[in-house]
């Protein structure tokens, strides 16, 4: 009875509800209107009509186009009204305006088209690498810096043990953005120390996405943050109202402490990421672990985001004692910027370098895939093998054409995805796009033991990411993210060493097994395949 009273009164529910009640109401009463003026009707066809043409030329992927052009002109008098509700890929309202006023000016493209390739002077042995680096550093303002202090944690449960040392090591700073938080034994343990650092003065901040806590955290819960000294953002909250930017999430994972020591990866603060409880079985993550100037880089990223969402708030930018850390950060920031550029450093990849990296992030705010794009570079690049973990394989057009491409060349292309899926809908989209890929000679394997939540590529013990971005139109084209690009060094054998190792955990997937599946099976994932861009 307690659970069924918890579930009744979760907000995710009531909100949900409020905007099933909405979209039924619109729909019904737009019906009645339209069937009642023909004159309603037809300004109705002009906007979808209007819709298509600016899908068309939009800048989105071609996949997401056409997923929404074929329903727009199934269902003309409905179809362009749900696309402004629902399609658009740019944030509106006070946080869209939030955005776009703390959006940097674009520097000017350089007259010499090898500066930005000079700039990633260690990785002029490999042009490919140096290519990638100059692409990051062009278009999403990541400098290449030296990997300091550089631990790949295989496990969400190393993980959560280096955070929460590094936290009871804080002296000046703890700021923390995650997708989801979910009360429970992770988050007390990390809250207890937060609220600690807090009463002895330390500016401690945490983000978190109001979507992605909706069913997680009691409603206005940053209040209660804010209660304990600790001051908290709220990424995009949810309305009751219907909203232009239902779409938008910060799924974006981030600890930095002090400036200079920093985590990213797939981890987010619930307990079944530590496998302290479970859900859908065995939970497979992991997290990296930077320092020095690639941990300043990271908390450049979260204050980037930290201020437009709380000024969406109404809130301070920062609490009043903090103003000076604040400038100390971004002072930090601006000096990795500066030692990623022109740092007297040999090149190629010696055997006591830890090797480079670049912090990036990716936002819908701007035309670019930057995530997709670093994806298919290390695809188009590989030599000998990638190897890829991700909890979602829902990819694009492009990303299909790059992994069969790269298989029939002769690549090993290994693919790790859940054998026990969190969303049923979403796993039967991702079995639908198994059949392609195999054919091409892409080998697929699930996880036997349960949920595979990690983000990695590595490739040809010399180039890997890791991060939040999944293979999913919503990661790649809609969400805020997170990613760190690695050259060289320990850690990429080590990235490697852990897919190997958990293929013994896992049953590979051949044509056979697909095509032996039910027709009504397999045709149930070929019309959600249909929506996966929306899902």
């Amino acid at each position: 009875m307690k659970r069924l009273r918890g579930f009744i009164y979760r907000r995710s529910l009531f909100l949900g509800l409020a905007l099933l009640v909405q979209i039924l109401f619109l729909f019904f009463a737009a019906r009645s209107f339209f069937e009642a003026s023909y004159l309603a009707s037809a300004a109705s066809l002009l906007l979808s009509v209007v819709a298509v043409l600016w899908i068309l030329n939009d800048s989105s992927n071609s996949a997401y186009k056409l997923a929404w052009i074929i329903p727009i002109l199934i269902f003309p008098v409905f179809g362009g009204l749900f696309y402004f509700f629902f399609g658009r890929t740019r944030l509106g309202g006070r946080l869209g305006r939030a955005l776009k006023a703390g959006r940097s000016p674009p520097e000017p493209r350089p007259q010499d088209g090898n500066r930005e390739v000079r700039n990633a002077d260690p990785l002029l042995e490999d042009p490919g690498e140096a290519r990638q680096a100059a692409y990051l550093s062009l278009k999403a303002s990541s400098p290449l810096l030296p990997a300091e202090r550089l631990v790949y944690h295989s496990s969400g449960e190393a993980a959560f043990e280096a955070i929460l040392e590094a936290l009871e090591s804080a002296e000046r700073s703890i700021y923390m953005e995650f997708f989801i938080i979910e009360e429970g034994m992770m988050w007390s343990a990390i809250l207890e120390i937060l609220e600690r650092k807090a009463k002895e003065g330390l500016d401690v901040r945490v983000m978190y996405d109001d979507f992605g806590c909706a069913s997680k955290l009691p409603w206005k819960y940053y209040r209660y943050l804010e209660g304990k000294g600790i001051a908290c953002a709220v990424f995009n909250p949810m309305r009751i109202l219907l909203s232009f930017q239902i779409n938008h999430r910060d799924h974006r994972k981030i600890v930095v402490v002090d400036g200079t020591r920093g985590f990213t990866g797939g981890l987010n603060l619930a307990d079944e990421y530590i496998n302290e409880v479970e859900r859908f079985g065995h939970w497979k993550d992991c997290a990296l672990e930077v320092g020095g100037k690639a941990a300043g880089r990271l908390q450049e990223l979260f204050l980037r985001l930290w201020e437009p969402a709380r000024k969406a708030m109404g809130m301070p930018l920062s609490p009043p004692a903090s103003a000076g850390l604040k400038q100390e950060g971004k002072r930090q920031s601006e000096e990795s910027a500066k030692g990623g550029r022109g740092m007297p450093v040999s090149r190629g990849f010696p055997d006591i370098s830890p090797g480079w990296i670049q912090v990036y992030e990716d936002s819908p705010e701007d035309d670019e895939a930057l995530g997709e794009n670093v994806y298919l570079g290390i695809i188009n690049r590989a030599s000998s093998y990638v190897f890829i973990t991700t909890p979602y394989l829902i990819p694009s057009a492009e990303m299909v054409a790059a992994l069969c491409l790269a298989a029939k060349s002769g690549i090993d292309l290994r693919i790790m995805t859940p054998g026990i899926p969190d969303k049923w809908y979403v796993h039967a989209v991702s079995r639908a796009n198994y059949l392609p890929l195999l054919r091409a000679g892409v080998r697929i394997y699930e996880y036997s033991l349960g949920f595979v939540h990690s983000k990695t590529f590595v490739s040809d013990d010399r180039a890997a990411v890791v991060g939040t971005i999944n293979l999913d139109f919503r990661s790649l084209y809609l969400h805020f993210e997170c990613g760190a690009r690695l050259y060289g060094g320990p850690v990429i054998p080590a990235l490697k060493e852990d897919f190997i190792s958990t293929l013994e955990s896992c049953r590979e997937i051949r044509v056979e097994d697909i095509e032996a599946e039910p027709i009504l099976k397999r045709a149930q994932g070929w019309v959600l395949r249909f929506f996966s861009p929306m899902m």
